[in-house]
């Protein structure tokens, strides 16, 4: 397990750009956080990293969207699981289908798409909390807290720190 501050959502995109050097087809991604805690942010940093197309945003009311690649990378499929209230429906989605093809991220699959993937990432954003007033200041309230915990064989061997950098300065000042 590892633990990096981004101090603002562009160090959010940028370590998702790093995290997706390291994904492949087959990837499960599964995202854990308060709302706007940064784990749509995360995301695109990884839809950019993995040179896809179309803007990639938050699926809440679409709950899954794929996102073709532009290149020879593997394509990205992105889910919001928030609105799903059983494993029925998670399996309505026929996420398993497109698994082996894609990056598949899951963000409120906590829960409900483990099964997928023996191999998989749990990444958990966390923002500060307590004396904001509204979702705009939430949303700007800067440094957020990303932890990554690897499970199965695929990430055994794979130093998340030595790949992703500084787990606590994302903002390459450090590198």
């Amino acid at each position: 397990m590892s633990t990096w501050q981004p101090a603002d959502p562009e160090a959010t995109r940028e370590l998702g750009r790093r995290l997706a050097g390291l994904l492949r087809a087959g990837d499960l991604v599964v995202l854990t956080g308060d709302l706007g805690a940064g784990k749509t942010t995360l995301t695109q940093g990884i839809g950019a990293g993995l040179g896809v197309r179309g803007q990639v945003a938050s699926p809440t009311f679409i709950i899954a969207r794929a996102h073709p690649n532009l290149g020879q990378g593997p394509d990205l499929v992105h889910v919001d699981a928030y609105r799903l209230q059983s494993l029925a429906e998670v399996d309505a989605l026929d996420l398993d289908s497109s698994l082996e093809d894609s990056v598949t991220v899951v963000e409120w699959g906590e829960g409900m798409v483990e099964g997928l993937a023996e191999d998989r990432l749990e990444i958990m954003v966390g923002r500060p909390r307590g004396g904001l007033r509204d979702a705009e200041e939430v949303a700007d309230a800067g440094a957020r807290t990303v932890t990554i915990h690897a499970h199965g064989p695929r990430w055994e061997d794979v130093d998340l720190t030595a790949a992703l950098g500084d787990p606590v300065d994302t903002t390459g000042a450090g590198r």
